[in-house]
């Protein structure tokens, strides 16, 4: 089989109630950049990246794929996964600008799209190509209910929604205020309504100095909270450690980690608990297997962050073992063929060949953006 030809697309889907907000970030779409590859037998693979629909940033990813790496890719065997991920995350021109960034966003999107032809031609999902059960359950969190920049009403109504209503056995909301006795309040809340038994998990997305993440951390210890996810600046691995020792919430990251070098400072500083890395930020499926290998040879959960929409992470998270629970947000879900989906608060593995990313045939004309 070879490669005989490369086409991008990107998608900018609108986010719930058309507006969310974390403590850093506010978005109205969310951008899904990707790359169709087609080969001489006929199998087409589709991957994609995940952005903030920020459309001149999305067209240097596609611009990446067609300039650097398509003239790479032409002729190959599209099923030699390893061989083409090191061809591109070690071309000299992207490499000396890139190894994170546009470029990595760029080789994930690639990489997917490959992983996505090699499941195809062997004629399974993902999960089973990876050896994968369909009786493994996989645990599904809601996050689309705990957005910051929604009133704390809005926040404790949706959460008891996503539980008694939708069955979800976990939520998660923003913190990051200005003021972080604010999110005490609402982390108090929202517990309240949701009960003990279920899940709660924070995520500051990066917003606090040190003291500040401290002493929230410090004032949510008796509400049972499962973890606290990106307390501080994402590449502070000692303040992370620090956090880990003064605290007992455990810690959770890796959205905003491009390699697997930079997990492996977080693992080696024992700076984090719960490992969570990205396939369409890190390169691709290729290097999240990295990743979640090193987090299971320490002893660590995964649990993927999901850019992805959690389209890709679902079958990964079947077929990894370091895997139980995975976020699911539902912005992607009129993309695809096959979409993500939850019942009673588990995943439903996907039976269609190939990654999980065929897009639906409207994909495009509904949301394409040029």
């Amino acid at each position: 089989m070879k490669i005989i030809g490369l086409e991008t697309f990107i998608l900018h889907a609108p986010v719930t109630r058309n507006q969310i907000a974390d403590a850093v970030h506010a978005l109205s779409h969310w951008g899904a950049p990707g790359v169709v590859i087609h080969t001489d037998e006929g199998i087409t693979g589709y991957g994609y990246t995940g952005t903030h629909a920020h459309l001149p940033s999305d067209r240097l990813i596609v611009d990446c794929i067609e300039g650097s790496y398509a003239p790479l890719l032409l002729g190959e065997d599209p099923t030699e996964t390893q061989r083409l991920w090191n061809k591109l995350a070690h071309y000299p021109p992207t490499q000396w600008i890139g190894r994170g960034g546009i470029t990595h966003l760029a080789l994930a999107a690639v990489d997917v799209a490959l992983w996505d032809i090699k499941a195809k031609a062997s004629g399974v999902p993902l999960w089973k190509l990876l050896g994968g059960s369909r009786e493994k359950r996989i645990k599904a969190y809601n996050t689309d209910g705990g957005w910051l920049n929604w009133d704390d009403a809005t926040v404790v109504d949706d959460c008891r929604r996503l539980v008694e209503v939708d069955g979800y056995r976990g939520v998660k909301i923003k913190v990051g205020s200005e003021n972080y006795r604010r999110d005490i309040h609402r982390v108090e809340a929202v517990r309240r309504a949701i009960g003990p038994d279920i899940l709660l998990m924070v995520d500051a997305n990066g917003r606090w100095d040190l003291p500040t993440a401290e002493r929230f951390g410090k004032a949510i210890s008796g509400f049972d909270v499962f973890w606290f996810e990106e307390p501080i600046w994402y590449d502070d691995v000692a303040g992370h450690a620090r956090l880990a020792e003064a605290i007992d919430t455990p810690i959770a990251l890796g959205e905003q980690l491009y390699l697997l070098d930079h997990f492996k400072s977080f693992l080696d500083a024992k700076a984090l608990h719960f490992v969570q890395p990205d396939a369409v930020r890190l390169g691709g499926i290729t290097e999240w297997l990295q990743v979640a290998d090193l987090a299971l040879a320490n002893r660590l959960p995964v649990c993927a962050h999901v850019g992805d929409m959690a389209q890709i992470h679902m079958p990964l998270s079947i077929a990894h073992p370091a895997c139980t629970m995975l976020e699911y947000i539902p912005w992607l879900r009129q993309c695809f063929t096959e979409p993500v989906t939850v019942k009673d608060g588990y995943f439903i593995p996907p039976e269609e060949p190939g990654a999980n990313v065929t897009l639906a045939p409207d994909a495009l004309e509904r949301f394409g953006v040029k």
